[in-house]
């Protein structure tokens, strides 16, 4: 058998079935890759052997080799480590931009060159374009559906060794071919949610790995409605899960998280979907990752997005020697995150990211401000 010229991450869902489909019907030898990067944990929440299967039926569909590679220890230790010291800081990860840059573009890139394979494909909704000898990354096609924002960590050696078949297309038609090529995985529901997860319960999730540590619920005047099982469980702007009944002299609202004393277990809200505590203009990061190798200066404006399907934000971008950036709104930014992904974009063109550090969003009385 001979090596194939590029291995397809086959995932068992529809968007994986496509790209390998749009590769095979160009004639180079192709094969597939299924990743396990989860050992099942006996909650019944692993869907990797279903997943497992769905893929092998599409490779035995489209006539390409399947390969098999148990990526679960490196996982645990490029991500779900990370992931568990961040929530215990009290911050709020992204395993997803992790397992990306740690597992998908790495692991999985070295057992397809130890396979014979130049280059690897995947069914992320993102393009690549070569440019004035520079690889870039650019937003999907489908803007509803675009996933640049998890792929921002990759450098010009992961991106020259990758393909995107689908990263020109709208979901609608992803489905309607696998549909017409009577792929098994055409009506699959798309996975959601922290992979590892499932659909289980998150909090009793993370119990097994952080142990619950009960706190007191504020409202931003320091006034106690309530208790809490860790402020670790929470985010910022969360609102389900809180259990505040009804708190004498204050209306019957919605309370969203506003802020978290992680030193002294307090957690902080607010019945204000927009409250003061969670705007912020500006945003300290980690150390950044630029796509292009360098920032486009050491000052400069683009847009931005602080979460998942965001709308473009513009901002003013300050790179500081250390590699860390200031980065600030035109507009005040809800529930900026620690532990979460900023993402910088000029046009369709994603630059790179960090991780979010601190915000100008006002802390609660008798307490320091963040930034």
């Amino acid at each position: 058998m001979s090596a194939p010229a590029i291995v397809v991450g086959v995932s068992g869902g529809v968007d994986s079935s496509v790209a390998a489909w749009c590769l095979a019907q160009t004639g180079d030898p192709i094969a597939g890759l299924f990743m396990q990067n989860w050992d099942d944990d006996g909650s019944g929440e692993c869907r990797a052997e279903e997943d497992r299967r769905d893929a092998v039926a599409v490779c035995g569909i489209l006539g390409i080799p399947f390969h098999f590679r148990n990526f679960s220890q490196e996982y645990w230790q490029g991500v779900f480590e990370h992931f568990l010291e961040e929530y215990a800081a009290g911050r709020t990860p992204n395993p997803d931009v992790l397992c990306n840059r740690e597992v998908k573009f790495k692991h999985f890139l070295e057992a397809a060159h130890a396979l014979g394979a130049e280059r690897i494909a995947t069914g992320h909704y993102a393009r690549i374009e070569r440019r004035n000898d520079r690889w870039k990354l650019l937003r999907g096609a489908d803007r509803n559906k675009d996933q640049s924002y998890f792929l921002h960590q990759l450098s010009q050696r992961q991106l020259a060794a990758t393909l995107f078949p689908i990263g020109n297309l709208p979901k609608e038609q992803v489905r309607h071919i696998a549909r017409e090529a009577k792929l098994p995985t055409h009506a699959k529901k798309d996975s959601t949610g922290i992979c590892f997860i499932g659909e289980r319960n998150f909090r009793q999730f993370l119990s097994q790995y952080l142990p619950a540590r009960a706190g007191e619920i504020h409202t931003p005047d320091n006034q106690c409605i309530g208790q809490h099982p860790g402020v670790f469980y929470f985010t910022l702007g969360q609102r389900e899960g809180l259990n505040i009944g009804g708190v004498r002299g204050r209306e019957q609202a919605p309370w969203y998280v506003t802020a978290k004393d992680v030193e002294n277990n307090i957690l902080y809200v607010d019945q204000n979907r927009e409250s003061p505590w969670l705007m912020s203009t500006r945003i300290e990061t980690e150390i950044a990752h630029w796509i292009d190798g360098t920032p486009p200066a050491s000052r400069f404006d683009c847009t931005a997005q602080i979460r998942y399907r965001q709308s473009d934000e513009p901002c003013t971008v300050r790179f500081h020697e250390n590699g860390t950036l200031s980065v600030h709104f035109a507009r005040p930014q809800r529930a900026a995150t620690p532990g979460q992904s900023l993402v910088l974009y000029l046009d369709d063109i994603c630059l790179g990211g960090a991780v979010i550090a601190a915000t100008n969003a006002p802390f609660p009385p008798h307490q320091e401000t963040t930034v």
